[in-house]
């Protein structure tokens, strides 16, 4: 199976050489044999050179990438030449696929600007987005504005650019399941299901008390509750953790996993505080974190929108992440501090992660209501952090995203932690106060902030602040 399929539309203009259309269709089956990526594109036979001119070739490319439609990734855009403006714009509208366009302008070589060899594509790049946003069709450019498909920054772009439709594709349609009630204490974590639904997102909903109850029906041996319990088991240590709790877990995952499989959710958000460890004795966190690592990214408090970003950064990272809390100043440097939670952390995540009990609500619950925490410590590495949440006052969708690092600095603390550098992490930190932002953000192993920006920006009409620093 390959990475993506791309439908590729080869623009032309019939006064512009013919050649340049024939090369084009070389390069780009080339580059996709190298990156894994299955084109769908006209062959030399249908239309001239498996070019897009005309409104009849339009139709043509239009009805070939219909029959790909559940197939089909994005739309590349390749301009060997000027291209015609209309072909590329008609092409797209009428294939209605409604996923990422790249638009791809060669570059003209010095020495060939000959009536032979010269392309004028930087002109027509601009003259096919202005037809693209006559036509209300959202599009991705290239870093450089002419840009050859064999050259590293092409390569770069493309890989962006298949991230972008990952995440634009794994969010429209998405399905998210809210497990139990917002905790009472957690005005933060609000938010609107119909501005999420406006997006293409869906929220189900589910019963504390059913999923409580289903998982206390099921018998000890029964032997969902018991292949939960041997994968857990297989997931990470639990030396210390006494049997009736890895029981308890072994019963929520089994099903939760059964409620997701049969309402096709991608994602959740678990009342998690506190009331599973008051009345059904353990903390859901490990049964969270492998569904985490398992892909199936699950954020706490039922923090909704929070789940939302943990699963636009997994779709971007190609990578399990997690939801944390802007925590704790780093002793007095002002770009670093710490991200902790309880923790339902992936284990991927982690070193040296084991599962320990929750110390914090521990402290009130006692330590035998609260077993099943995640503890451990973020290597040092590239990170990317992102938010998505609803602005229901204005019925909009609010956003920040950006990369920064995890350090090794030293940190002596319970729980799951991490300790990262962000440049300018003060303005940072008064962006998030000002513009009401929840104290949870979701992140990542990685630096993928700018597939992140593109396609919440671009693709969703969100307002988007992509932090750089300095």
């Amino acid at each position: 199976m390959s990475k993506a399929t791309l439908g590729v539309i080869i623009g032309n203009r019939n006064f512009f050489p013919d050649q340049l259309v024939t090369e084009a269709r070389a390069d780009i089956l080339e580059l996709c044999r190298e990156l894994d990526v299955t084109p769908v594109m006209l062959d030399d036979q249908t239309t001239k050179l498996g070019g897009v001119e005309t409104r009849e070739d339009a139709v043509k490319c239009a009805r070939l990438f219909a029959e790909h439609a559940d197939e089909i990734d994005g739309l590349l855009v390749v301009l060997p030449n000027f291209g015609d403006e209309r072909g590329v714009a008609e092409t797209v509208q009428l294939a209605g696929l409604g996923v990422p366009v790249l638009v791809q302008a060669y570059p003209d070589a010095l020495d060939q600007f000959t009536v032979e060899r010269r392309r004028d594509a930087f002109c027509g790049k601009i003259s096919v987005c202005n037809n693209l946003g006559q036509y209300g069709i959202p599009f991705s450019l290239t870093d450089l504005h002419t840009v050859h498909p064999k050259s590293a920054s092409f390569k770069q772009d493309l890989e962006q650019f298949l991230g972008v439709c990952r995440v634009v594709n794994g969010l429209q349609g998405a399905r998210l399941g809210a497990i139990g009630a917002r905790p009472a204490a957690f005005n933060t974590v609000r938010y609107s299901e119909k501005i999420l639904q406006d997006a293409g997102i869906t929220v189900v909903t589910a019963d504390l008390s059913e999923i409580l109850g289903r998982a206390e029906r099921l018998a000890d041996d029964a032997p969902q509750v018991r292949a939960r319990l041997e994968a857990l088991k297989d997931y990470i240590p639990t030396d210390g953790i006494p049997a009736r709790p890895l029981l308890q877990m072994a019963r929520l995952a089994a099903v939760i996993e059964e409620w997701m499989d049969a309402n096709a959710i991608d994602a959740t958000a678990l009342q998690c505080w506190d009331s599973i460890q008051i009345n059904y004795g353990i903390s859901p966190c490990s049964v969270m974190s492998f569904m985490s690592d398992r892909m199936l990214p699950s954020a706490c408090e039922v923090d909704v929108t929070g789940a939302v970003s943990m699963y636009a950064l997994q779709l971007a990272a190609g990578r399990p992440s997690a939801l944390v809390d802007w925590n704790n100043n780093y002793a007095d440097d002002p770009d670093k501090c710490v991200l902790f939670h309880c923790s339902n952390w992936p284990k991927s995540m982690l070193k040296d992660a084991r599962m320990h009990y929750g110390e914090i609500l521990g402290t009130t619950l006692g330590s035998d209501h609260t077993f099943g925490a995640i503890a451990g410590r973020v290597p040092a590495g590239p990170m990317t952090f992102a938010r998505v949440s609803t602005m229901d006052i204005e019925g909009a969708v609010h956003c920040y995203v950006g990369d920064g690092a995890f350090t090794d600095d030293p940190l002596d603390t319970f729980g799951s932690t991490a300790v990262i550098e962000i440049p300018d992490l003060q303005f940072l930190l008064k962006y998030i106060c000002r513009n009401q932002f929840e104290h949870h953000v979701a992140m990542a192993p990685g630096h993928v902030s700018d597939i992140l920006a593109e396609a919440f920006e671009t693709y969703f009409g969100w307002d988007v602040y992509q932090h750089i620093g300095y």
